[in-house]
């Protein structure tokens, strides 16, 4: 039986959005899951990163990354301006730290898609974030999604699938697991988690 205080008023629990980190090994469908769920949910701010690599068509400054050179990228690692930043195929990616904390003192939900190595930074910096490992069904379907794009060399495909193997040993680091049997229901157990239902 739960226990009860007499003549004092329960604390109301606190509302305040929590930075949700979601990641997963590459090919998961992280970026569908969040493209879905902000489709439906335009009010959870999704971070954008800062990074080296040129605009590829389309892209827009701001929008889909912040692009800066090599030299203000050091500047804002030097400064700590950054929750994590990492290297990837010779480009270097960040999350600008006061964008996020803005957000959250607003109170606005704020959602970071990124790699387990930076998911591992968050977390050293923000302890307080919720971390969500979004799973594949099973390893067959993974390697499926990973060989069907037809669009890489057998060699980075390979390599994709080594890493995969390392991040989805790394899945028990995470508070809560999804499984991405549907990009549907896993975005609606996203928002739930992240309290935005």
């Amino acid at each position: 039986m739960a226990a009860t205080s007499r003549g004092t008023t329960p604390e109301p629990p606190d509302v305040r959005p929590r930075l949700t980190v979601l990641s997963g090994p590459s090919g998961v469908g992280k970026s569908t899951v969040v493209a879905h769920m902000r489709k439906e949910h335009p009010e959870v701010w999704l971070s954008v990163s800062a990074t080296t690599r040129k605009p590829r068509p389309g892209e827009k400054h701001g929008v889909h990354y912040f692009f800066v050179t090599d030299e203000e990228m050091d500047k804002l690692i030097a400064n700590g301006e950054l929750l994590e930043w990492a290297e990837f195929a010779g480009n270097r990616y960040g999350t600008p730290r006061s964008a996020v904390l803005d957000r959250l003192e607003a109170g606005e939900p704020v959602l970071l898609e990124i790699d387990l190595q930076g998911a591992r930074l968050v977390r050293e910096s923000m302890p307080e974030a919720q971390l969500v490992f979004l799973a594949p069904p099973s390893w067959e379907e993974l390697v499926r999604r990973l060989t069907g794009r037809g669009t890489e060399a057998p060699e980075v495909i390979e390599r994709r699938l080594e890493a995969a193997k390392v991040e989805l040993a790394a899945e028990a680091e995470f508070d809560t697991t999804l499984v991405n049997t549907s990009v549907e229901d896993v975005a609606r157990e996203l928002l739930a988690l992240m309290k935005v239902l």
